[in-house]
């Protein structure tokens, strides 16, 4: 059985996490706490080691040193051996891959959003009606019988989404979520994580859309191109501090933000 507190006030919380890659420093030295019912995003340059935390995160892999607490409980490698305490984490925690086609794998979207009530015991009836319900929940009924491999992007992200959400899991975690989207499945996208978000999940979002980061954020933490954490803050005030940014390498000294309404604007000189 797990030790997971389903009262812990934490939804997570990481102590001087270090990891690497064949000698090459992805993450060091990374702690942060993040609350029940927080939505937080993760911005850093490209390798500052976000995506390699969120796998952290998802149990997918195990750091070097430190240590992962989920709702009170430490997640490790010898834990995440065992199927039933496996399931249970990935029941709870919903991870969302900046790839979609990653995890799409059955012939049709049906099949793909039960899935993950099959494999987690449900019987056919339960299933049917919790895939059912995401897939009126993202308004995606016409696709229902369609091959996920054939939809366009923003499809094949509602999918993914709503095989994550059949899951019901507490904590929703998605990396670079906006890559690829036009504006229409971007404003989508966002709109629904805040309804998320007002439910009660807990949000974590990798992203590198400062157009859209304030909404779907209220605290940002930002990773330094040395992969140690640069700033833990309200969102909107790491977005306002144009030095910080820069020293991230996210922006350029032509980057400015209008306080007023939110709005972020990048401008080319010569």
């Amino acid at each position: 059985m797990s030790n997971i507190d389903r009262f812990a006030a934490e939804a997570l919380e990481l102590n001087n996490i270090c990891y690497a890659y064949e000698g090459s420093t992805a993450l060091d030295s990374i702690s942060m706490k993040i609350r029940k019912g927080e939505a937080v995003a993760f911005m850093g340059p490209n390798g500052s080691g976000k995506s390699t935390l969120l796998k952290i995160i998802n149990g997918l892999i195990f750091p070097d040193s430190g240590s992962y607490f989920f709702c009170g409980d430490e997640v490790t490698e010898k834990k995440m051996k065992d199927s039933v305490y496996a399931k249970s984490l990935h029941k709870r925690i919903g991870f969302i891959f900046q790839n979609s086609d990653a995890q799409l794998f059955n012939t049709t979207v049906y099949d793909e959003i039960a899935f993950g009530p099959r494999q987690m015991g449900m019987d056919e009836e339960a299933a049917g009606k919790r895939t059912d319900d995401c897939i009126s929940m993202l308004g995606i009924e016409h696709l229902r019988e369609r091959s996920p491999y054939h939809l366009s992007g923003g499809e094949k992200h509602k999918v993914a989404i709503a095989s994550v959400l059949a899951l019901n899991p507490e904590l929703l975690v998605l990396d670079e979520p906006m890559i690829g989207l036009d504006p229409r499945s971007q404003r989508w996208l966002v709109d629904f994580l805040a309804q998320m978000n007002e439910a009660g999940k807990t949000i974590i979002t990798s992203t590198h859309n400062l157009d859209l980061v304030q909404e779907v954020s209220d605290r940002t933490i930002l990773f330094g191109e040395d992969h140690k954490i640069l700033a833990d803050s309200k969102t909107a005030d790491i977005l306002g501090n144009q030095p910080l940014l820069v020293n991230a390498n996210l922006v350029d000294e032509y980057y400015h933000m209008h306080h007023d309404n939110g709005h972020v604007h990048f401008h080319d000189h010569e």
